[in-house]
């Protein structure tokens, strides 16, 4: 739950067929000193602290490169392939919300439109493009989100007397939310796949950030003031990403 970032290819040069050459950097204003994490299905990133060289971390994962293929290889054991297939039905526990996607081609039609119709979610146009099905997916999914998530952050900042100015609603890849200096909450739409508990922990952590954009002891004694079960709740939110389906392409 840091503070989200752009994420840059770290090495562009090297070659596809490469193990490493997808590995992405992140640079954090929180972040003290380099970390790599591997995820499950094989993404590796570097978060970097804002002013460290390029140099630098380059040679922080030549050092790792090792560790990263044993991860790698582990990960790939434990969880195999999954097919891509668009869903036919999506369920969001968060909202406690259930839905049909129906897809309707149109020969017509370079682009795909969503509408939703009750519990029903309706894709048209050029249906048998996977890639802009997605699109038009997660375009609800956002939507979707951002009903239901931003009354209930409004609560809970009235609620715990915690401000913000604004939220944002993205399909983040490295994290479930931020609170940025200027007051912008922003709210990964994935956590729609998740359950309750977790969304208003991830609200209240991020609530929270308007007194400590930090980590720091205080931070988690005021985290708890509001979620006495925070740590639970934060490592469960950690393991998270598995509940999250492949067809969104976060993980």
């Amino acid at each position: 739950m840091t503070r989200a970032a752009r994420q840059m290819p770290l090495f562009p040069e090297v070659d596809a067929g490469d193990p490493l050459a997808d590995v992405c950097i992140r640079r954090s204003s929180r972040a003290r000193r380099l970390a790599i994490k591997v995820y499950p299905r094989g993404r590796v990133e570097v978060v970097a602290p804002r002013r460290t060289s390029a140099r630098a971390v380059e040679a922080f994962v030549r050092e790792h490169r090792d560790w990263i293929h044993r991860t790698r290889a582990s990960f790939a054991e434990q969880h195999q392939p999954e097919p891509f297939r668009l869903p036919t039905r999506i369920a969001l526990p968060a909202i406690g919300k259930l839905f049909g996607a129906v897809y309707e081609p149109d020969e017509s039609s370079a682009k795909v439109r969503y509408r939703q119709t009750g519990d029903i979610v309706r894709l048209s146009g050029a249906t048998g493009d996977d890639d802009a099905c997605v699109e038009a997916l997660k375009r609800f999914l956002a939507a979707t989100a951002r009903e239901h998530f931003e009354p209930a952050l409004r609560r809970l900042s009235a609620e715990t007397g915690q401000p913000f100015k604004r939220i944002q609603v993205r399909g983040q890849k490295t994290c479930w939310g931020s609170h940025s200096s200027s007051g912008t909450i922003s709210i990964n739409y994935c956590l729609l796949f998740l359950t309750p508990a977790l969304v208003r922990y991830l609200m209240i952590h991020e609530l929270c950030h308007a007194r400590h954009m930090n980590h720091s002891p205080g931070f988690w004694a005021l985290v708890g003031r509001y979620e006495p079960g925070y740590r639970r709740l934060d490592k469960r939110l950690s393991d998270a990403w598995r509940d999250i389906p492949t067809w969104v392409g976060i993980h």
